[in-house]
């Protein structure tokens, strides 16, 4: 069997996604609670895209990243039709784990803010294992 060399990922590697919250987004929409604010579960999704589109480009054929764990402090209240805008930053690589430090901003306000942590995977082996055990 062929061992596949793990692809190098430098701390500092960064990307941005931005949304702009519609009725869709809010936590009424995805079931987090009851007032028209983006809804936590949105701004996780945010985050968490930030960390794959920083990524996206250094991944080797058949690879992928899948989200491990998460930190994430929602801090502030974001309104319809605002745009709000995911910065994710590799902090530390360890093997296949890679730690990213996320933040969610609004104009200069901080949204949220906190850590995701994924891992490095062959993307076929991955969807084998979980449709095996379902």
């Amino acid at each position: 069997m062929q061992e596949q060399t793990q692809p190098t990922f430098p701390p500092g590697l960064a990307a941005r996604v931005e949304l702009t919250v519609t009725d869709a987004d809010t936590a009424q929409a995805v079931g987090s609670g009851d007032v028209p604010v983006l809804g936590t579960p949105r701004v996780l999704a945010l985050a968490e895209a930030a960390t794959v589109a920083a990524t996206a480009t250094s991944l080797p054929a058949g690879m992928t990243t899948v989200g491990v764990r998460v930190e994430l402090d929602h801090r502030a209240a974001t309104p319809v039709g605002r745009t709000v805008r995911a910065q994710a930053r590799l902090a530390t690589v360890d093997g296949r784990r890679l730690l990213f430090e996320v933040s969610v901003t609004d104009g200069g306000e901080i949204v949220a803010d906190g850590r995701v942590e994924r891992l490095l995977v062959d993307r076929q082996r991955f969807v084998d294992r979980a449709t095996r055990s379902a």
